[in-house]
């Protein structure tokens, strides 16, 4: 009789498991996908470019959806599919690179955030792989304030653990200010999530140097930037990465990540807010009522 109990507890233990990612949900799984994460999502964000020689074009996809599974793992939420429609346009010129119109790229995150909420989430927290993207993303976040929603959008800034950092900076073989692109940092977090997809022995077939282009102009910002500096997208030296450094540095991203969710998940306030805000705004504009 006991075993009985024993064995019915575990079934009902197991059988409350479910998948966090939204397309491995069955249709029966919602309601508690939705109770379970508290009605919150993360919208993982990466990107299709080059990266280097060496590097798949979906480094930065493939990174972050691992740091999406990962801290899912510690902190349960439903995680969009894969999503790379992001801002690219300074590799427009490469091959492999899928970059879509600036006005089409605000407009379908913006699409995907109310069809997001119209399937019952309140809360979409973006998480971002691109280093092109956060320029965007913010400016995307503050444009939530152009008219009222039933949900809110938040977007992880990373907060790094100091002595963790202090580690990671006494590990690390190349200048972190030339190490943007494809180098030290990118690869060795690849080569702990993905080392199947690293060619590392051809990191040293084209050179991630600065070209600096552009130094006779200085404090001013264009947007041939980039293109200035490092015409091949490549900037740093991945022959020097290491497992053992991306791994320190996945680990301390997730954990960053983690406890930004969880306070995600738990505020009550924002919400609040808007609605507080917005009904402010229609009391000082009637006619703008719609």
């Amino acid at each position: 009789m006991k075993l009985l109990v024993l064995l019915l507890l575990l079934f009902s233990i197991f059988s409350q498991e479910i998948p966090n990612r939204w397309d491995e949900l069955t249709a029966s799984d919602w309601p508690k996908a939705l109770e379970k994460s508290n009605k919150t999502i993360i919208l993982p964000v990466g990107i299709l470019e080059k990266h280097g020689p060496h590097a798949p074009m979906g480094s930065d996809l493939i990174r972050v959806r691992q740091l999406a599974r990962m801290v899912a793992e510690q902190e349960y939420a439903v995680i969009f599919p894969d999503y790379f429609y992001g801002q690219v346009n300074e590799a427009r010129h490469i091959q492999g690179t899928f970059s879509l119109p600036t006005s089409l790229t605000l407009e379908l995150l913006q699409a995907t955030c109310d069809e997001i909420a119209r399937n019952g989430f309140e809360k979409i927290f973006i998480i971002n792989g691109h280093g092109g993207n956060p320029e965007l993303l913010k400016y995307f976040v503050q444009t939530q304030m152009d008219k009222k929603r039933d949900y809110a959008v938040f977007f992880h800034t990373s907060s790094h653990d100091t002595a963790v950092w202090e580690q990671i900076g006494k590990m690390r073989k190349s200048d972190p200010a030339f190490d943007q692109h494809g180098g030290e940092t990118e690869t060795s977090v690849l080569l702990y999530m993905r080392p199947d997809l690293v060619q590392l022995d051809r990191a040293t077939t084209e050179s991630g140097e600065n070209l600096n282009r552009l130094a006779k102009m200085p404090n001013v910002y264009t947007g041939i930037w980039w293109y200035g500096s490092y015409p091949l997208h490549y900037a740093g030296e991945a022959e020097v990465a290491t497992k053992e450094l991306g791994k320190l540095i996945t680990e301390d991203n997730v954990r960053s990540i983690v406890e930004a969710l969880r306070a995600v998940k738990q505020d009550t306030t924002t919400l609040q807010l808007q609605k507080e805000y917005f009904d402010e705004v229609e009391r000082m504009s009637p006619g703008d009522r719609k």
